[in-house]
């Protein structure tokens, strides 16, 4: 997982509360396991005008011109503003992968689902919590100046505005270490793969019937 530390990006406005994970990735794309992919169908009913399924040209399909995404002003956004409860509904982890790949790494609310929240940790995406005005001031400022950005700090856990205001956040600590050293669930078992290969190295001398009988499965 790509470690996240500090951010300066273009912020986009989803002005919509209670976003659901079907919205971000509708559940006929979740066909597939890999995490990469899914970019091009994020927010699909909304941004396009037609049907989206697996296997489509999306390059060839008609964009829905009303949304917000596909306006040119916030072509290339790593910064979402969002309402409240953002990724409410089934707790596929899709949804994540899906605003990863599209270019996201930080969203912005004033508060999210639980599972949804837990999911955006675990794959490398910054969910922050700010409260509603402070989220209200920024989409203003969004709206009102194209090419409006956004720096996020982790390490001072700080959103900074253009003209240098500055809001604070709250993250868990381990959350926090987690994303600052890139480890998801499997880098965090990695930590201790010597430990791990010397006790499965124990294990073979001690009953090395286990290891045959696996041998001879495979």
């Amino acid at each position: 997982m790509e470690p996240f530390t500090r951010l300066d990006g273009l912020a986009a406005p989803m002005d919509r509360a209670n976003v659901d994970t079907d919205a971000i990735i509708p559940k006929q794309f979740l066909k597939s396991i890999q995490r990469s992919g899914f970019g091009p169908n994020l927010f699909d009913e909304w941004r396009y005008l037609d049907h989206g399924e697996p296997g489509m040209d999306n390059s060839r399909r008609a964009l829905n011109p009303d949304f917000v995404l596909n306006q040119p002003r916030y072509r290339g956004a790593q910064v979402l503003l969002a309402r409240e409860n953002f990724g409410c509904g089934s707790s596929r982890e899709h949804a994540p992968w899906a605003l990863l790949d599209y270019g996201f790494r930080a969203v912005i609310a004033p508060s999210f689902a639980d599972i949804f929240y837990n999911n955006c940790f675990k794959n490398g995406i910054l969910p922050i919590v700010l409260d509603a005005a402070a989220v209200d001031q920024l989409f203003r400022e969004t709206a009102a100046h194209e090419g409006y950005r956004l720096t996020v700090d982790l390490d001072s856990q700080t959103v900074a505005t253009p003209g240098g205001e500055r809001f604070t956040f709250a993250v868990d600590a381990f959350r926090r270490y987690c994303l600052l050293n890139g480890l998801d669930d499997i880098g965090l078992t990695l930590r201790h793969v010597d430990k791990i290969k010397a006790y499965e190295e124990k294990r073979r001398k001690s009953e090395p019937w286990l290891f045959s009988a696996l041998s001879v499965k495979r």
